[in-house]
């Protein structure tokens, strides 16, 4: 047996699972040594404390940077399969998370992108046991997959009431009361249609201002629609979880809720009645 071998497989047990207290030791640690590299790089943008303890910072950043380099190297040699570990998810937010150290040797300002980093916090959900609130996710994946042509439609319809909103701002008002261009004036109608309003362009004349008026009348009314889309897909795919396998006798509908006693398709009973 190759000496190596106990040892990959030790690593490999501590690093990757959390079943032994050496792995709860490691992952805590790390998810510290992750807050405070965060840390850093916030304090770091501030220019008060840049001024006087840059240099410090710096370091600091360089430390966790070499840190997370090492674990990241020390992940590949116990990996079982180290280019399955490269290409997966967390094997590529933890390269991603020492990358733009070395990329800020040639690029000064890509360090901040360091922060990047707090991808890293999704281990927290393993290391506290998280896991089955994590699968609840699923839920809104179904509701999203399930809204996704209805929400398609609607941003198509709101696209082209922008892009008509644009236009007609930009033939009424004109460069001359700010609305240089059309693509000026469709940032316009999506900054009122949703009801942010940044002021930076406004409408001067008497029909403009009408122009505006319905363009805020019908954020409101629309602006809710993606929501109750969602929503409704979200109840949907939530009632599916206590769902059961019971087919119509009429139209053969498969699953029906665990409380029902009709099809909610044809309205036919589910179970046949008993004579007392």
């Amino acid at each position: 047996m190759n000496n190596q071998q106990p040892l990959r497989e030790h690593l490999h047990r501590i690093i990757f699972f959390t079943d032994t207290p050496a792995g709860q030791r490691f992952d805590h640690w790390l998810l510290l040594c992750i807050l405070a590299s965060l840390v850093v790089v916030m304090l770091d943008s501030i220019v008060e404390i840049h001024r006087d303890y840059g240099a410090w910072l710096l370091g600091l950043e360089w430390g966790f940077t070499a840190i997370f380099a090492i674990e990241y190297a020390v992940r590949l040699y116990c990996s079982p399969k180290p280019l399955r570990y490269a290409f997966s998810f967390f094997g590529l937010i933890d390269l991603l998370a020492i990358l733009p150290a070395f990329i800020s040797l040639f690029y000064g300002d890509a360090q901040y992108l360091l922060i990047v980093r707090v991808l890293r916090l999704i281990r927290v959900f393993r290391v506290l046991k998280l896991s089955p609130y994590m699968r609840q996710a699923n839920f809104l994946l179904t509701a999203l997959r399930g809204s996704q042509q209805k929400i398609t439609v609607f941003f198509v319809c709101i696209a082209t009431l922008v892009t008509v909103f644009g236009a007609l701002m930009y033939a009424i008002e004109g460069p001359q009361n700010g609305f240089t261009s059309i693509p000026k004036s469709i940032y316009w109608a999506i900054v009122t249609l949703t009801t942010v309003g940044f002021g930076d362009l406004v409408p001067k004349t008497a029909l403009g201002q009408a122009l505006a008026s319905l363009v805020m009348i019908t954020g409101y009314s629309v602006i809710a629609v993606p929501t109750g889309i969602f929503g409704a897909e979200l109840a949907t795919a939530l009632r599916g979880g206590e769902r059961r396998q019971h087919p119509c006798p009429s139209c053969a509908k498969p699953e029906h809720d665990v409380t029902a006693a009709f099809c909610d398709r044809c309205g036919s009973p589910l179970y046949p009645r008993r004579d007392d």
